[in-house]
């Protein structure tokens, strides 16, 4: 039985119209500084991150939120690029590789530095 080129078509054209799966960051929630040796969820207090969907904010600096651009699996890690606006910065971007030991636990290796964090109860 022969397919029509119309029916091959038709198919391309509705895979073209479907949404593309966003990706969301592989962590959800609010995290702060990791406190040495407490287990579970911690208190935040001072500098928190957070991450939902799509979007990231951080407490501490002047950026007021970020936007996933792109994220990748490096074994155990993950590669992630944010784009942000500021009133100076349009479309800018940053990159850090992400990493996470425990459900309560990442590890953040931005360029600035590591950024280790925990998990926070609220």
């Amino acid at each position: 039985m022969k397919i029509p080129v119309k029916f091959f078509a038709i198919l391309f054209g509705a895979a073209l119209a479907a949404p593309a799966l966003a990706q969301n960051y592989p962590v959800s929630g609010n995290w702060g500084p990791a406190v040495p040796g407490k287990k579970g969820p911690i208190d935040c207090t001072g500098r928190v991150i957070g991450f939902n969907g799509q979007t990231r904010t951080d407490s501490d600096g002047g950026v007021p939120g970020y936007r996933l651009k792109s994220i990748s699996t490096t074994g155990s890690a993950y590669r992630i690029t944010d784009e942000f606006t500021t009133g100076q910065i349009r479309n800018g971007s940053t990159s850090y590789t992400l990493t996470q030991s425990d459900p309560d636990h990442i590890v953040m290796q931005t360029q600035g530095g590591t950024l280790k964090l925990q998990r926070c109860k609220n």
